[in-house]
């Protein structure tokens, strides 16, 4: 064992061209990207504002750029994967090797799943359910920052795996016995490990973070049945998070023990139990995709109530609807492996409540449509997404009550069928629903709506493609293709084949139009900008106050007396033909003060996971030391709030007016 533990030349892949052509890219347009912050002289604006601030405003957005970024790397997997399978058919081989290959499935899923939907959903809950309840800050601001920067940091290791060293070959959900080390004795399997437990220790900080703050720090007069649904979904996502992503950090922790210290616990020897694995990773999987689908639910609620000028059909019906769907999701796990030779009742229970848990998610897709009935429904960008979502998704849930018949289920299991079907629903509810969130909130985050032209471009080459890229996989899956093929022999797939990477090809379109949407809407920023705050004529707190709002994001905290807080003040300031916006009593606002603790913190579990991969045990202990010496720091810290003034509170209110005071 020498200084530096595993860790030499030969970690870095020179024998292989596309690797090294990706990391080239990858490195170099860092290098860009630092070298054009430094030109400009951004660095001590981007620290003082950003990397440091604990304003859960800009935690959410910079959750978000990660997620933007995250899905272009993911995409670039999905890309390769569908043009090798298109192309690799009878003596063709393709141009990737199956060692290569299988690192590409297995990033994609772990990067989609974990570091894609996970940080833009927690990242439009940081920016919007504050707001949405009318208060000034989540419970606990630099808390936030530092499940942030965790997040960060299992990112980065992930993507340094692609420079240094290899990513997993298990596939996102790394089973034993292949994961053990007696089967993937390199690095790749402990880079996963690693950066799913650091990033997923964030994540259930942030868990933490918004169930309190949702129970506990509601404004004046919001009771629970006042809340917007997308309070409801995002607590009912943050109840799921703190219950699973301890049984997945438990899980992980077994099979490092196993990996690092000769543990059985999922070996196939000396006692282990692979099966084990697999129902503590499902016990905390499938709640998973409801903790991705829940708040998306809550994107479209908001979204159909503003553009159809109608208060959500069925309120109640959606809460009870939403926390059905929390209880019952963790009842379904077994449907992910029917195949396991569980006896005929047990299948037949989880069978049974596979189908159960469908019942909820119909009465909100009624409920939404029962809200546009009847109402000047407003076609824009999010509306489109919001429509298009209710058709994928409904085919979605079609084919996954087929998949919980477990007759059905043993013919298709661990087919392409499976594959499309959760895309179906992935990428049908979760990537729509954030993409709604993502053109409605827009303006209250940067003070300017996007380009509708783009925005519906976008939004119609991912429609096509999805539906061009993943019909074809469900008639490959009842042919008998199974999932993660390098090559295939049966040249009668091909064309289906072929279908599909031409349906990737068009989302990859899709992606480029929203680029432009971006890069457009900035160069016309004037013309888009919003000086209401109010662009939709919403009905939620969020849009009472600036666009961007203030560190402090109300003057004055609202009352609240309803469901729909804002659009009842504006029928009733409305119906009494009240003038601008009445004078209001200003006091001082205490407000955290931002501090460096979470990035620093993410520094040194860098460097601690970094070494734990290579086993470079000296830089271990400098890792955990540092970053533990960090919190040490925080928690000695004399001043942790600064105070707003009460005339600078009245000066930008006075500057910002809105149409009505609450």
């Amino acid at each position: 064992m020498t200084l530096l533990g595993k860790l030499n030349w030969n970690a870095v892949p020179f024998d292989q061209p596309i690797i090294m052509g990706a990391s080239g890219a990858m490195v170099l347009g860092i290098v860009l990207v630092l070298a054009w912050v430094t030109l400009k002289g951004y660095w001590p604006y981007l620290w003082r504002e950003w990397f440091t601030s604990v304003d859960h405003k800009r935690i959410g957005v910079m959750y978000v750029v990660l997620a933007m970024l995250m899905l272009l790397r993911g995409f670039a997997d999905a890309i390769m994967m569908r043009s090798q399978q298109a192309i690799a058919a009878g003596g063709a081989q393709g141009y990737l090797p199956p060692e290569h290959f299988d690192q590409i499935f297995s990033a994609h899923g772990t990067i989609m799943i974990f570091f894609m939907a996970m940080p833009f959903i927690v990242g439009l809950m940081n920016f919007v359910v504050p707001l949405q309840l009318g208060i000034r800050d989540v419970a606990f601001p630099t808390l936030n920052s530092v499940s942030l920067w965790l997040t960060a940091t299992g990112i980065l290791l992930t993507n340094i795996s692609l420079v240094v060293g290899e990513f997993a070959k298990t596939g996102w959900v790394a089973y034993p016995p292949l994961s053990e080390l007696q089967f993937s004795p390199g690095v790749g399997v402990d880079y996963y490990l690693w950066s799913l437990q650091i990033a997923g220790v964030g994540t259930l900080l942030a868990g933490i973070n918004f169930v309190t703050t949702i129970l506990k720090m509601r404004a004046p007069g919001m009771s629970y049945m006042r809340m917007p649904v997308f309070c409801w979904t995002a607590l009912a996502s943050n109840l799921l998070i703190v219950a699973a992503f301890p049984v997945l950090t438990a899980t992980f922790a077994m099979l490092l023990l196993d990996r690092y210290l000769g543990f059985h616990f999922f070996t196939v020897a000396a006692g282990g139990n692979a099966m084990m694995y697999v129902n503590l990773f499902w016990v905390w999987g499938h709640p998973e995709v409801y903790i991705l689908v829940l708040p998306p639910f809550g994107i479209f609620s908001e979204v159909i109530a503003t553009f159809s000028g109608k208060s959500l059909f069925g309120y109640r019906s959606m809460v009870g609807a939403t926390m059905a769907i929390c209880v019952l999701s963790f009842l379904v796990w077994l449907h992910h492996f029917f195949t396991m030779g569980a006896s005929a009742d047990v299948n037949g229970f989880f069978g049974v409540m596979s189908m159960i848990i469908a019942v909820p998610t119909g009465v909100k897709i009624f409920n939404w449509l029962f809200t546009m009935y009847g109402g000047r429904v407003r076609y824009s960008v999010p509306v489109l997404w919001a429509l298009g979502f209710m058709i994928t998704f409904a085919i979605g849930g079609m084919t996954g009550i087929l998949l919980a018949v477990p007759p059905a289920d043993f013919v298709l299991h661990n087919s392409v069928f499976l594959i499309a079907h959760f895309h179906n629903t992935i990428i049908g509810a979760v990537v729509f629903g954030l993409m709604a969130g993502y053109n409605y909130w827009f303006p209250k985050a940067f003070g300017f709506r996007l380009d509708e032209r783009w925005g519906k471009a976008s939004f119609w080459c991912w429609l096509i493609g999805f539906y061009v890229a993943f019909m074809p996989l469900y008639a490959l899956g009842l042919m008998g293709m199974t999932r993660r093929m390098q090559h295939y022999s049966d040249l009668s797939w091909q064309p289906w084949l072929i279908v599909a990477a031409v349906g990737s090809f068009i989302i990859l379109v899709g992606i480029a139009c929203q680029a432009m949407q971006l890069i457009v809407s900035i160069r016309h920023r004037e013309q888009l900008r919003d000086v209401t705050g109010d662009p939709w004529d919403a009905r939620t707190l969020e849009w009472s106050t600036a666009s961007p709002p203030p560190a402090w994001n109300f003057a004055v905290l609202p009352h609240v007396s309803g469901i729909d807080a804002f659009w009842s003040a504006k029928e009733l300031a409305h119906a009494r033909h009240d003038g601008p916006a009445r004078s209001r009593q200003y006091r001082p606002i205490e407000m955290p003060r931002n501090t460096p603790t979470g990035f620093v913190t993410a520094f040194f579990a860098v460097i601690a996971g970094f070494a734990l991969v290579w086993h470079i045990w000296w830089m271990v202990i400098l890792g955990a030391g540092g970053a533990f010496a960090t919190m040490i720091a925080f928690a000695f810290r004399e001043h942790d709030e600064e105070e707003i003034p009460a005339q600078t509170v009245a000066e930008f209110d006075n500057v910002h007016r809105v149409e009505v005071v609450l």
